[in-house]
This record gives C-alpha cells, structure tokens and sequence, in this order.
C-alpha cells in the first residue's frame, strides 16, 4: 500500500459542499444525476481512544481508501493511504492512540461482494506509509488476491487488544492445504505491531474455526463445522484447560455460534440457528449447559449483535423489519440506557455506536434511516450533547426524501413474504406506475429499512418501487432461506409474480405500468419475470445478469470442489437448468427489455449478456444494450453510472411514463 492523502482529502472537501436532491417531478420532467452517482463521503468512521483522532473509510472510483483526520486540527487529514486498483479496506481497528489496524479486501464492481483477501495492515500517525503487516505481495503490488489458486497464509483480527501495548490478536489459516477430511487448522495468535513477530495462543479443534473471548481477552471458544458441514462448538474454561466439545449440530439439531461471555466468566452469550423460526439467542450456563431463552424476534434474525463499551461483551441485538429496532439483555444496564437516551434525541433513527474513547466519555453514533444515507454524531456522555461530525451524503435532503414503509403479503402457497415500498414524496393515492426491484444474491442477501438511492432515483423519477424479500433471501431464518434451494425461476420467481399482482390488488401500481428491473441475480429474475408472466410486465431491465444457468452452473463447478456441491444444492443440478434460463425462453417473451453489462464482469459475465441479446433480437423482442468494457460487476465510474441511469430512466420513460435524466 502506498501513502495517499491528496484524494482523501479532496473528498473530504467536497463532502462540506451542500446539494439538494431533486424532489418528485411530474412525468417527463429531468432528474439531476449528479447526487445519485456521486461517491459517498465516507463510509465508516471511529474515535481514536483518546479521543484525538478519527479513522474513516473513503469510498473512490475503483477503491476504498483510509484516512486519519485530527479533531483539534478541524478535522484535517492528517494520515492516510491507499491500496492498487480494486483494492478496498474491509475493517479497521484502533490499536491505541496512533495505530490503526487494516483487514483488506478486493473488490471488482459495485455489485460485487468484498472478497476477503487475508492480509493485514498498519497505519501509523506521522509515518509516511502504511506496512504491510501480514500477507505476500504479488508482483502487481496486490496482497493475496481473493480466490488466487495460488495457497497463501491469510489472516483476520480476533480483537485489537488495546490493552496490551503492540500487540493484537488474530486467526490465522492456510485455505484448501490440507486433504478432505483432514482439519485445517485455525490458530489464535498475537502478532507484534512493530516486529510482525508472532506467538501462538492456542489451535482450534475445528476446521475453518472462529473464536470467541471473554471480557478479559481469553479465548473461550471456537466454532466451526465438521467435513460433513454440521455445525461444531467447543469451550474451554481457560488458557490451561483442554477444549471439550458443547454442541454437535447432527445430535443438537440446531447451530449454535458463540456471540460472547458476561463478565462473571461463565455466562456465555449464543445465537441458535434451527430449522424452524429466526435466529434467537441463549444465555448458556458453561458449568453446567443449561440455557436460557434472552431475545427471539417472531418474523426476523438478528442482523447485528449490540456489544458493551469494551466491544467483546454482547448486550442485544439490532433486528431489521418495520424499521431499525433494538434489544437488549437487560434494559435497566447502562450501556442500554445509553442506547435509549440516543434513541429520544433521533427519534426515527436507526443507532450504532462505531466505537468509544477509552475514558468512556465520547461516543462516536452512527445515525440513518429510510430518508438519511447515514450521518455520524459525536456523543458527550457527561454534557449529555451531541455534534454532527460528518454525513455520507451531505447533498441529500433527509426531508426532501421519498419514504420507505414495510409490507407484508401472502404468497400462492401461504408463504409470509415481507419487503419495502417507496413512493413518491408528494404522490397521492391513485396507482402509480411501478418498478419491481429485485435484489441481487440470492441467497444471504436481503432488502432494507434503509436509504436506497436507486428507490430514492425512481421515486424522485416518479415511480412507486417495490423491493420483495422472496424466499430465499436472509434475515427470516433458515427455514425461509432454504425454501429457496433449486427454485431458480420455479418458486422464488413466483413470489415476485405474487407481489406485483398483490400490489395491483392493493392499487398500488397501474396494472398497465409496470416494470420489472434487477442486477446480478435481479437481472436473471427480471428477464424470467418477463418470460414467464409475458402479460404482467411492461418492461424489463438486466443489470449484469446472469441468462444462461448451464454456463453459469459449469463456471462455479469448476473453482472448487465445494463450489460443485453448491451449486447443486442451490442452483440445481446442471440439467435442470436450461429450461429456466431466460435466454432459452426469448420467444416467450413480449415486453421491451434494457440490457447492461462490464467487460470485466467476472461474475456475471458480459457473454451472458450478449447471448441474452442475441436471443431477443432473433425473437423480435425489442432490447437496449448499454456495454462498457472496463467495468466490473457493477459500475463504478460515475460518469458510467451516470450513462446507466440515463439510460435506464430514458427506457423506464417511453414505457412508464416518467421522468427522464440528465
């Protein structure tokens, strides 16, 4: 990585500039694209422990950078650095007061997943770069590629152990060395900030294993799974004693994933994942094993355990549905009534405190909602005040937004199906023209309460927009999600035909308007919406889109062993998949379709697109194409996100009716 303060800094610049984005426009109207493919100011930002300095993520073109800003100094970049192109920070860690801790990653597209690539850096106040503290340089500057057939040691960061001067603790494993059936193993070990040396703490009895501390920095846990998948969790009582095994998934019949200890040492905090229901967690007495049943949402999993000041001790979970909610252990505790107190200052608001000084006095809080991209404030926990330090998208109008609202339906079979409605800021109650937006994935993947700046460009375009949560998709327990399995245009297709056709019964959408669009797994979804229900939709639109699941099953099998396995689990088996691939079925197909596609896309790849084309224009179907070599799975560019959403808009207008872009 190389030193790099001149563009973080320009953005940080340009994030005190203030743009208002543009209301809902009547039909034909143009939207400004400027505000919607601009990059967000920051991405994340935490408080140094003495409270000097921030730490944030920077989001660029083509990767995410770090920088360090002095509070005294009025927030001036003060440190910073940058990774080659593709590269972007995953997480950040303060160690102490002047080091901060990276775990990289790569990424190809703004589609495209983080790929954890397991190298490690340091950053240092007043050096002129940061160190590469844990990985193997290639000779194209970048660290441990992600998915390089190449086996390479990877690392992550257990805890920063800010307590423990130099030192921070990490997992280390070898990927793929060692022979099916066999335990690769995971370590625990404590890496030297200055030396890079390291010093083993123990060694997982359970392949691809995560561990878990106590309060104190011990390692109590490790979970992982067995050769045939199951679900494994061992304990120990402490650093002499030898681990003994406390949940087998085939016996149990349910996962278990340690979140955490109380400080007593012998209460342990567990998420449980069973077959039926969402996700709940248990308080489980390790001298005995008795459990006790502490937070279960009845429709959704917890998407993010709450942790105490100290960040190692679990005190509730943040759970996604009609809105932002929070739960905790034990209300009457203080880092609960902490949490309460923000809740009535952002009344509407979802919270997250990123990270405390080490005094406990400030908190740096994470605010956002359906109409705020996110702001962070910095909390006094004494003055009981808070101050704006920074918002992602300063030149969004929180009031000037389009408003989100869950929605619950039932699908043919009586399947519960749950997802988000967005409609124009100042429509009326008449059916609107609307746009099925699916989500890419499918699986571990799902829609939001949250600030959706594609919604929020449709709406401000003038269309009603509906995001489904079909089965399949996360965050209603593994049940839901596995209803999912080999339904590729069979059932998971049909929630969506369910939804439009409910959204007509609720006059919700103009039966004569409406649209069905997507990326990635979305685009397949919204060209096998338009084949299978050639008379419900006006248009369809694929965004780096996958059309042809053969080739697309044939790809993955050949990566990895345990690729070949999903696929089939997940997809289908390879020759059950010609019949649901859209571009088999272009004569089916009646509605205008708009295609997009990267060059470099090497998840969904643009021959995918092609051939999708090539189909369509031998059926006669009319098609657009939008193809730009140098981008990914998903564009990047904001010049290229700009070309996508003039195109986009200027397809959704002659069909639909709405507003143009410009």
């Amino acid at each position: 990585m190389n030193a790099g303060c001149r563009a973080p800094a320009g953005r940080v610049a340009l994030a005190l500039a203030v743009m208002l984005a543009a209301p809902w426009l009547p039909a034909r109207a143009q939207i400004d694209l400027g505000p919607y493919v601009r990059d967000a100011s920051y991405d994340e930002i935490k408080i140094s422990p003495d409270g000097r300095h921030f730490a944030a993520t920077v989001p660029m073109e083509d990767r995410t950078v770090l920088v360090v800003l002095d509070r005294e100094a009025g927030n001036k970049v003060v440190a910073g650095g940058m990774g080659v192109r593709d590269s972007a920070v995953r997480d950040f860690w303060w160690a102490d007061d002047s080091r901060v801790v990276l775990s990289m990653a790569q990424t190809l597209g703004s589609e495209d997943v983080l790929r954890f690539t397991g190298e490690l850096h340091v950053l240092e106040l007043g050096s002129k770069r940061i160190r590469r503290l844990f990985g193997v340089e290639d000779d194209h500057g970048l660290v441990q590629r992600a998915g390089s057939s190449t086996i390479v040691e990877e690392a992550d960061v257990i805890d920063p152990m800010i307590e423990n001067p130099d030192e921070v603790m990490i997992s280390t494993w070898m990927p793929g060395s060692t022979p099916h059936g066999t335990l690769p193993k995971t370590h625990a070990e404590m890496i030297n900030l200055r030396s890079g040396r390291r010093r083993g703490i123990t060694v997982a009895p359970v392949r691809e294993a995560t561990f878990t501390i106590d309060p104190s920095g011990e390692v109590r846990f490790a979970s992982g799974r067995d050769v045939r998948n199951y679900n494994l969790v061992y304990y120990r009582t402490d650093a002499e004693s030898p681990w003994r095994v406390v949940n087998e998934e085939q016996r149990s019949g349910f996962s278990a994933w340690p979140l955490g200890m109380a400080a007593d040492g012998t209460t342990a905090y567990v998420r449980i994942t069973r077959d039926q229901g969402p996700d709940e967690i248990e308080a489980w007495d390790m001298r005995d094993l008795s459990r006790r049943p502490l937070l279960r949402d009845p429709v959704v999993d917890p998407i993010a355990i709450v942790f105490d000041v100290d960040g190692r001790t679990p005190v509730g979970a943040r759970y996604m549905d009609d809105g932002v909610k929070l739960r905790f252990f034990d209300e009457a505790s203080a880092i609960a009534r902490r949490y309460r107190m923000l809740e009535k200052a952002f009344p509407g608001l979802g919270l997250k405190i990123t990270s405390t000084t080490r005094d406990g006095r400030l908190a740096l809080v994470h605010v956002w909602n359906d109409r705020e991209a996110g702001q962070y404030m910095l909390f006094d926990t004494v003055a009981k005040a808070a101050n704006s330090v920074s918002a992602k998208m300063l030149w969004f109008d929180p009031a000037a937004m389009a408003p989100t609202k869950r929605v619950s339906l039932r699908a043919r079979d009586g399947l519960a199906l749950h997802g988000y409605l967005t409609r124009p800021r100042t429509a009326g109650d008449a059916p609107l023209p609307l746009v099925v937006l699916v989500h890419g994935g499918p699986f571990g993947v799902f829609d939001t309460w949250a600030f959706d700046e594609e919604s929020q460009l449709l709406a401000a375009a003038g269309y009603a927009v509906l995001r489904v949560n079909f089965r399949g998709s996360d965050n209603y327990g593994r049940a839901f999600r596995s209803l999912g399995a080999r339904q590729w245009g069979g059932t998971m297709q049909d929630d969506l035909t369910d939804a439009t056709r409910w959204a007509i019964e609720q006059r919700i959408a103009d039966p004569a308007r409406i649209c069905i669009a997507g990326a990635s797994y979305g685009g397949y979804a919204a060209l096998m919406g338009v084949a299978k229900e050639p008379d419900l939709y006006r248009c369809a639109v694929g965004y780096v889109g996958v059309y042809d699941l053969p080739a697309l099953h044939a790809d993955r099998a050949r990566t990895l062993t345990s690729m070949r396995y999903w696929v089939d689990d997940w997809m289908g088996e390879r020759a059950t998949l010609a019949e649901r691939s859209p571009a088999n079925l272009a004569d089916r197909i009646k509605a205008p379709v708009l295609l997009a596609a990267g060059g470099a896309d090497d998840i969904a790849p643009a021959s995918q697109t092609r051939q999708m084309q090539r189909a369509l224009e031998k059926a006669g179907v009319p098609v657009r194409t939008l193809y730009i070599d140098s981008e990914g799975h998903g564009f990047r560019k904001p010049e290229h996100r700009r070309r996508y959403y003039t195109e986009l808009l200027a397809f959704l207008s002659d069909h639909l009716g709405g507003a143009r872009g410009q």
